[in-house]
């Protein structure tokens, strides 16, 4: 093999380890079902509506009900579903998280974080970062508001730190709790200014960023570095499976859509969601495209650069190689020559 040509084939393997480690835990999360820490439904102990009866495990979580929005006026569409949880819990403390407390705590309790809480583009960028200091700070269970209770939450206080998983992967921040200082969202709010990037569409700015994604990124990297841990460790993070979420008799959640902070550039990720395998086979086409472009312009430079040095110049010398016949056309007329020979014999 030419020099050359290793060059080359050494950079593209190094281009390729590059790529494929930067998007690594994004291709993990394929794979990852959550199976290993979901909560078993029989854990829940299903329980009448109205039933306080507390569960037979010892509570963790504190009864503290958190929720965030711009202020204390809570529009109309979801106020019955922020009503039905106050009303079933009238033994938590209700906190409401408005732009301005949500300011005020940053900066009393958290002001190395205040300059990039203040220099988010958009407000539910802050509104997301708020529920994971909240929960890191006082611990509870954090809403969104579009999230109605159908049951009490007592069976969820009973592990150290919840989240809920999504399809077709990941976990959401709409539906969290956690113990005060759990490691989890200790280590949350710390990767929060590593992964403060501005993308071009809005929607991936801010998923990628403070929201779903974000946090299903950290989750994953979480669970690979404590893979060892033993099932009891307390900074284990379980997971609430989408039966016990919504769809289940005895689900905790019913859903009142919101999707307040959505633009037009999320129906291009819905549909791209919708369309993955379609949009990664081509991808994989687009790529070997480039690929033997990026080949063949290489080795028509390489070419100049190598002729060029024999006399004459760079134009000339190009010419003269595009009037020769092709290498894999020489070696194939060759090649049925030989056969033919042989088959004569």
């Amino acid at each position: 093999m030419r020099r050359a040509h290793l060059v080359f084939l050494v950079a593209v393997v190094l281009l390729l380890t590059f790529a494929i480690r930067s998007v690594f835990t994004l291709l993990t999360l394929l794979v990852e079902d959550a199976s290993a820490d979901a909560i078993p439904g029989a854990e829940l102990e299903p329980l009448p509506r109205t039933n306080s009866t507390p569960p037979t495990r010892p509570l963790l979580i504190p009864k503290i009900l958190h929720q965030t929005y711009v202020n204390e006026t809570i529009p109309a569409r979801w106020r019955p579903a922020q009503r039905s949880c106050v009303d079933l819990h009238p033994d938590y403390q209700y906190i409401l998280w408005t732009d301005e407390t949500a300011h005020a705590f940053i900066t009393e309790e958290y002001p190395w974080f205040l300059q990039t809480f203040e220099s988010y583009d958009h407000n539910i960028q802050r509104a997301d970062a708020i529920r994971y200091f909240a929960l890191a700070h006082h611990g509870g269970v954090y809403l969104d508001l579009d999230d109605g209770c159908r049951r009490r939450l007592d069976p969820l206080l009973t592990y150290g730190a919840w989240l809920r998983r999504t399809v077709p992967t990941g976990i959401s921040n709409d539906a969290m709790g956690a113990t005060p200082g759990h490691p989890f969202f200790l280590r949350v709010i710390r990767e929060l200014q590593n992964y403060d990037a501005h993308w071009v569409l809005p929607y991936i700015t801010i998923m990628a960023s403070t929201g779903p994604l974000f946090l299903s990124v950290v989750w994953k990297r979480y669970l690979d570095d404590h893979a060892r841990e033993l099932p009891g460790w307390a900074g284990r993070v379980r997971v609430l499976m989408p039966a016990e979420y919504k769809s289940g008799p005895a689900a905790f959640f019913h859903v009142v859509r919101g999707d307040s902070w959505h633009g037009d550039d999320a129906r291009l990720i819905f549909w791209m969601g919708s369309h993955w395998m379609f949009l990664t086979a081509l991808g994989f086409a687009l790529g070997g495209v480039l690929g033997v472009g990026v080949w063949w312009l290489y080795g028509r430079l390489l070419l100049l650069g190598t002729t060029s040095g024999k006399g004459g110049s760079p134009q000339m010398a190009w010419r003269r190689r595009r009037l020769r016949l092709p290498a894999w056309w020489r070696r194939t007329a060759k090649l049925d020559y030989e056969l033919l020979e042989q088959h004569s014999a």
